[in-house]
């Protein structure tokens, strides 16, 4: 989480401020009283650690449809935990996305691609990576019918026991959001990210769990406006820790965040190093 705790170079409009100034007042002032409700409402549901929910697990994808399968898809149908639903949310695909998909034969997997990839933000490549998956993603979360939620990228893979290790871990220890340590490789060189310097300690987007009556903490289409935390990921992440989601940590490794092909890191990095690329890929047409 360091480097987007760093500011930023963009320079911010009037207009950037005053929006991202009254998101901040609008979700300091009521998902703490949402999450108070969610709770009185729900808490019961979640008392047994025996029990095996159903799992939604989604995937927001563009134009990426051999990658998504290769990678995330693959490895959510091999989890050892079976309970679950995989919702793929395709912001307006045009390849060949819902025709690999449709090849899979297995009832858990539903495939939506939404009608339209409308400009929700200055089409510019930092942006893209920033707030790109924002409006699939929130498609997703209304979509999803388990008990608990996880998101995997289209670009990334879990381990077998992902689900598994997860929800046990979770389950055990009665917490409402749970997170992990992956692995990831940048320039030849793999590590292992366990954010063990940070606080909070919460693991990358790949890594997480948490209970479904979270999910009106819905991704921010304007986190590119702000001065810091501008990824659409940590910025709800540092929403709920400062709601005060009950939030645990993993230390095992439940995930791998590699370079797709033809690139030697990930992240942010990987767009600006491939930037016209990127830029090509992402545009909005609409």
């Amino acid at each position: 989480m360091n480097q987007t705790l760093k500011k930023q170079e963009r320079k911010r409009t009037i207009q950037d401020k005053l929006i991202s100034g009254f998101n901040s007042f609008r979700f300091t002032l009521l998902e703490p009283i949402k999450l108070k409700f969610a709770r009185f409402r729900n808490n019961h549901y979640y008392k047994n650690p025996e029990k095996n929910p159903l799992v939604t697990v989604y995937i927001p994808t563009y134009n990426r449809g051999e990658l998504l399968i290769e990678r995330a898809v693959n490895s959510v149908l091999k989890q050892t935990y079976k309970n679950f639903e995989l919702i793929i949310i395709g912001d307006h695909c045009t390849d060949n996305t819902e025709e690999l998909l449709s090849k899979i034969d297995d009832p858990r997997l539903r495939f939506y691609n939404l009608p339209k990839r409308e400009c929700r933000y200055p089409d510019e490549v930092e942006n893209h990576w920033l707030a790109g998956p924002v409006v699939p993603a929130n498609k997703a979360l209304e979509m999803a019918q388990g008990e608990w939620i996880a998101r995997i990228d289209d670009d990334d893979t879990w381990t077998p026991d992902h689900i598994e290790s997860l929800l046990r871990f979770a389950q055990k220890e009665q917490y409402e959001f749970v997170s992990a340590s992956y692995m990831t490789e940048r320039h030849g060189k793999k590590m292992v990210v366990d954010v063990k310097d940070e606080n909070p300690r919460i693991g990358g987007t790949q890594t997480w769990l948490y209970r479904s009556y979270l999910r009106f903490f819905k991704y921010n289409i304007n986190c590119w406006r702000k001065k810091w935390n501008r990824v659409n990921d940590i910025d709800i992440q540092v929403r709920m820790h400062q709601a005060r989601v009950h939030m645990g940590f993993l230390d095992k490794v439940v995930a791998s965040v590699l370079p797709r092909p033809g690139e030697d890191t990930v992240g942010l990095e990987a767009y600006k190093l491939t930037d016209k690329e990127k830029s090509k890929h992402f545009s909005f047409t609409e």
